[in-house]
């Protein structure tokens, strides 16, 4: 773990479905911090599910978009920011929240990722494969380790990387605050 000490902001990156929502929403609670999910943000900004402003405005314009909402959420203090899957998946984007926060990779195995990801038509990744009524779990499984094994250069720059498999959400909880002793400002 990098020596980042006197944080004031955590960022969680993964793969979609790794439990970053979950995981921040208890702790932020549990640091008595404020928690944003990024997706969220830009949903109801936009007024639109992510899928729907990947369908209506293209894939380039939420990216530009997500980059501008998280210089927004950035500039705020004692906060766990949630990350969609892609967005980290740049230069610019990895280093920006490595230099403005801790970052925390929630990884998780694919054939888990699978298990997920296979009913969730609100994926745009992966929302034609599961309304196709044929897709072989090999087929889906494929795709998502290799869009996976495309991600992790940049999810491997974070500064703590944790199993988010099978581990209780409360003990994977408590391992972070355990490993974030020293790391973070206590909000006073």
């Amino acid at each position: 773990m990098k020596n980042k000490s006197g944080q004031k902001r955590i960022y969680l990156i993964g793969f979609m479905t790794s439990g970053k929502t979950t995981l921040g929403k208890i702790l932020a609670n549990v640091l008595g911090w404020d928690f944003y999910d990024l997706d969220k943000v830009i949903e109801e900004e936009q007024k639109m599910a992510v899928h729907e402003i990947f369908t209506n405005k293209g894939e380039e314009f939420f990216r530009n978009y997500e980059v501008e909402k998280l210089k927004e959420l950035s500039e705020k203090e004692y906060v766990v920011i949630s990350l969609g899957g892609g967005t980290p998946t740049n230069d610019f984007v990895i280093d920006f929240i490595n230099q403005n926060g801790f970052v925390i990779y929630l990884t998780v195995k694919p054939e888990n990722l699978y298990k997920r990801l296979k009913n969730k038509i609100d994926r745009p990744l992966f929302r034609d494969l599961v309304l196709s009524e044929n897709i072989a779990e090999e087929e889906f499984t494929k795709k998502i380790s290799a869009l996976l094994s495309a991600r992790e250069k940049f999810y491997k720059k974070a500064d703590l990387e944790i199993s988010s498999d099978a581990t209780r959400i409360g003990k994977t909880v408590d391992f972070i605050a355990r490993k974030l002793h020293g790391v973070i400002d206590e909000k006073t």
